[in-house]
């Protein structure tokens, strides 16, 4: 009999980013591996006009999911997953909950536990120095205490999707004794093109620009417009740097809270790099492939990444990357010759980007290693099968899961 599990997140809004389009991806890879699978999320980021669905994530027509109304920002409140998980939990094997510290993972984790299905956490992040550090401090510490604690206590197993992000929750104090390294799979990039609808056509004219008269060399920031991704810094990098802004330009991709992102662009004005930013907005699918394809290189400068799925997805697509010391794959990426890592600051920023555009071999030689890494590392059907067996073992107490000790 197939395995039947159910996803608990709590927004596939394409505001959320990385997150919601790993869920997606999780889908289909579980969906083609014979997982029956379900995802129970709230309709956070939904736009209601014409009953339509946009603002979210596209899911796999094979993995259902449900979208329960929510009624709070703060905490993601759906108070309609209570009674959802009070009735149907028992018909799923397991329990797939994914991030802390919002409504729909605790209340999953609570249901869980309370109905005898085993539960599977994957912090997604939140248990970083950053994510605890971040946004009401206080606050976090206290319901890790009473909430978060316990539910990381009794889950069978937590899914980290890097080693950097287990060793970190660990240093913290976190119990993570049930812990495994399972990371995310990266889709080709050529079939995400091929369903996207869209072409390199149209990233041109949501620049504005037309690439084919510029022989610049293109950097490419795609990613959540979020303090966390460090944005700041990269504009500075080139506000700084005469090199910079006569060589190359700077195409940021991805959207965020408008105060926010109309403070960056201010940012650039003040900063006199206007003419050398293009600000793509959101882009999926085929534009995503495009974007990719119009770059010479890929940078992402966050303070943290529990995984960095942007930076995969850009090695994936052939691209040298220079990361910064947070995104947790970045030491394995630099190791294996498709990354360069870099500190926060802009001045460490703009050598290295200054550095690796300056020497077109290493380059090229770079984005091949990039792609060998990312198709050896982050195949969709080795998560499915990793994913698989974990969730056998925890139905099977008898048997152990393989899993990699911190070091």
């Amino acid at each position: 009999m197939a395995l039947r599990v159910l996803h608990v997140i709590a927004s596939v809004a394409v505001s959320e980013g990385g997150p919601s389009y790993a869920i997606a991806v999780i889908e289909r890879a579980l969906s083609d591996a014979g997982i029956v699978t379900t995802t129970l999320t709230t309709d956070h980021g939904r736009d209601e006009k014409a009953g339509e669905k946009r603002g979210l994530i596209d899911g796999d027509a094979r993995a259902p999911r449900i979208h329960m109304p929510k009624r709070f920002d703060f905490y993601k409140v759906a108070p309609g997953m209570v009674p959802y998980l009070l009735k149907h939990v028992r018909d799923y094997d397991t329990v797939h909950i994914h991030a802390l510290f919002s409504f729909a993972p605790v209340v999953a984790a609570l249901i869980a536990r309370i109905r005898g299905v085993p539960y599977v956490v994957r912090p997604l992040g939140t248990l970083s120095r950053y994510g605890v550090e971040q946004r009401r401090p206080w606050l976090k510490w206290l319901s890790i205490t009473l909430i978060e604690g316990p539910i990381l206590r009794h889950a069978a197993a937590i899914h980290f999707t890097s080693q950097s992000e287990w060793d970190e929750a660990t240093s913290l104090g976190f119990d993570c004794r049930r812990g495994i390294v399972i990371p995310l799979g990266i889709e080709d990039p050529s079939t995400v093109a091929a369903t996207g609808g869209a072409s390199m056509a149209a990233v041109d004219t949501k620049a504005g620009a037309h690439p084919e008269k510029d022989d610049r060399r293109a950097v490419l920031f795609l990613s959540r417009l979020d303090p966390k991704k460090n944005v700041e810094a990269l504009v500075d990098a080139y506000a700084g740097s005469e090199n910079l802004r006569r060589n190359s330009k700077l195409l940021i991709a991805g959207a965020g809270a408008a105060d926010y992102v109309a403070a960056l662009k201010q940012r650039a004005a003040v900063g006199g790099v206007t003419d050398q930013i293009t600000w793509l907005g959101h882009v999926a699918g085929a534009e995503k492939s495009a974007a990719f394809a119009a770059a010479d290189v890929f940078v992402l400068p966050s303070y943290s990444e529990n995984f960095g799925i942007a930076a995969a997805e850009a090695m994936r697509a052939g691209l040298p990357c220079i990361l910064s010391k947070g995104v947790a794959i970045a030491s394995e990426a630099e190791a294996a010759g498709a990354a360069l890592t870099t500190e926060l600051d802009p001045q460490s920023l703009a050598r290295a980007i200054s550095d690796l555009l300056a020497d077109q071999a290493r380059c090229r030689l770079m984005g091949q290693r990039a792609r060998d890494f990312a198709v050896a590392s982050y195949s969709t059907a080795t998560m499915a099968k990793r994913l698989t067996t974990l969730y056998r073992s925890i139905l099977t107490p008898t048997s152990a899961v393989a899993r990699e000790p911190p070091r």
